[in-house]
């Protein structure tokens, strides 16, 4: 059984990555910060919660789990004055299959194994692995989207480009700086923006991406690094959606169908 200390460490090493699921499953920081917040209040209140066997990060992604299913799942409002983006998310999740967008952002997004996404869930490894499949199939039909491409390493922007093309989305550019993002940006205004955080000529992506939100607030982007630890403190503004360096295809889909799933500015197929 582990000490207090001992538990407190293992949640300080993988709260960043259950920030970065909780966001992604409500498609909002303010959200899913809440959510891994009301997180460790479970757990400073017993901590007996992570004296379970399993590796510390299912322990906590499972007490994660027991929050998110008390909150009713959504994890966001949608009364008569909520946001246009959460309304249409509301509406989207009602036809989906309960549970399988989670099942999916833990196998593919966390790199969780089926044994464990069953056990975060609380439900066997067959069923966890219908749920992984019936998710990629549900968040990848039905939204064509344009999207816009910030990366300055050639091989990995014809990476993403291929795998965006193949979900059936449309690439409308490839950005390499700051300044190239933004003159991109207000030339096709984009339903998605793809954002590498470290751009060519030593320009910032992160500086690109609040300059778009300073025009479009509700312009969902998606930010790809190789330091996601330093974009999920959970003490400023920070990215909902994070795709981490080096990344695999599968995570790029699901990201990717995940964020336009949450946007009211994506269109059916």
């Amino acid at each position: 059984m582990p000490d207090d200390m001992t538990i407190v460490n293992d949640i300080e090493t993988h709260l960043p990555y259950l920030r970065r699921y909780a966001r992604a499953l409500t498609g909002s920081q303010k959200h899913g910060d809440a959510l891994a917040a009301s997180t460790l209040q479970a757990i400073l209140l017993d901590m007996t919660l992570m004296d379970t066997v399993g590796r510390p990060a299912v322990r906590l992604f499972s007490v994660f789990h027991t929050t998110w299913m008390a909150q009713g799942r959504l994890g966001t409002s949608v009364e008569d004055g909520a946001m246009a983006n959460e309304r249409i998310a509301a509406a989207r999740l009602e036809k989906l299959t309960p549970s399988a967008r989670e099942a999916l952002l833990l196998k593919v997004m966390e790199q969780f194994t089926i044994e464990e996404v069953g056990e975060i869930m609380s439900t066997s490894t067959q069923k966890a692995d219908e749920l992984v499949r019936i998710g990629a199939a549900e968040l990848e039909g039905g939204l064509a989207s344009r999207i816009l491409v910030v990366e300055d390493e050639p091989l990995i922007a014809m990476d993403l480009e291929a795998i965006v093309s193949d979900l059936g989305h449309t690439v409308v550019g490839n950005a390499r700086t700051h300044s190239e993002a933004i003159a991109m940006y207000a030339k096709h205004k984009p339903e998605l923006v793809l954002m590498d955080v470290h751009l060519a000529d030593g320009s910032s992506g992160a500086e690109a991406a609040t300059e778009i939100l300073e025009e479009t607030t509700d312009q969902p982007i998606i930010f790809i690094t190789a330091y996601p630890e330093r974009l999920l403190t959970g003490q400023q503004a920070e990215p909902a959606f994070l795709i981490t360096k080096p990344f695999t295809e599968e995570q790029v889909r699901a990201t990717v169908s995940q964020a336009l799933f949450f946007s009211a500015r994506s269109v059916p197929a």
